[in-house]
């Protein structure tokens, strides 16, 4: 098993969203009552993962016509992201070559190549990207995260978009393995080698993908489940939950599988001290 760490772009966010702690509010998070001189800019990874039995996406990054040109244009920014408010929030950088799809083609991979496309949650820097990737033969999200987007009023109405993946193939799964610390889990083969793992708080169907060889040797991303490795070195819960308490639980186990002897590679979507790379897991 191979993986490839793909950095798919930037996006430009509050301190607060990553590092917000328990008690910080959604307009603090949102950034909208802090000076950008104070906001910072954090990587955006995506990941193809050469299987065996196929080639997996997991996340898409940016969609191309976020920055068409490769600079900053507010409105296409507002188009892609369905919500002006939203393009206040987050904003995003994406030079050129850096789009999945692109990057996919640099490695002589076509998206309709790609057999399974997982996705850890449908936030903007996850899932905008959807669409270039759109002729995968599979797409597939959580119930729970899908369910999640229709409920939760105004905040939930703001950060998820469905326009980023409807007339797509998207199709949800339910659990189908008692893992993780809240006993949900996706297992993809039915062989543990590929699981997506339920870390709830950040979002409500928010899954990490856990990678396991033969001899128990594993990769583990854990998308936003933290923002960062730091995140679950020192338990920082970001400015963006739904669920504080969960948030705190899914990174006591993002902790305790980082440190296990057995984790060849603990990564998060967001971290800056994470360059791109590719590990090889085991041979088939």
């Amino acid at each position: 098993m191979k993986v490839h760490v793909l950095h798919t772009g930037d996006v430009h966010v509050s301190p607060y969203l990553p590092f917000g702690g328990d008690h910080c509010s959604i307009l603090k998070a949102s950034g909208l009552t802090s000076p950008k001189s104070r906001w910072m800019w954090f990587p955006v990874y995506c990941y193809l993962i050469e299987h065996p039995r196929g080639y997996i996406l997991f996340d898409t990054g940016w969609h191309r016509d976020i920055l068409p040109h490769g600079v900053y244009d507010k409105h296409a920014q507002i188009r892609s992201l369905g919500f002006r408010l939203l393009s206040c929030i987050n904003q995003a950088r994406l030079a050129a070559g850096e789009a999945v799809d692109e990057q996919l083609l640099s490695l002589g991979i076509k998206t309709q190549d790609l057999d399974y496309v997982l996705l850890s949650h449908l936030d903007c820097d996850h899932a905008n990207g959807l669409k270039l990737v759109a002729d995968a033969k599979h797409i597939l999200v959580s119930d729970a995260e899908k369910q999640g987007t229709r409920h939760g009023g105004l905040t939930s109405r703001i950060r998820f978009c469905k326009r980023w993946w409807e007339d797509t193939k998207i199709r949800t799964f339910q659990w189908n393995i008692a893992e993780g610390p809240f006993k949900h889990g996706f297992d993809l083969y039915g062989d543990g080698s590929v699981m997506l793992i339920h870390l709830p708080g950040h979002s409500e169907g928010l899954c990490a993908l856990k990678l396991t060889a033969a001899d128990g040797r594993y990769i583990l991303l854990y998308a936003d489940g933290g923002y960062v490795t730091k995140s679950w070195q020192e338990m920082i819960t970001s400015g963006i939950a739904l669920n504080t308490q969960q948030q705190r639980t899914s990174l006591a186990r993002i902790h305790e599988q980082s440190l296990d002897s057995r984790c060849v590679e603990s990564l998060a979507t967001h971290d800056s001290q994470v360059k791109p790379h590719t590990i090889i897991l085991y041979k088939p």
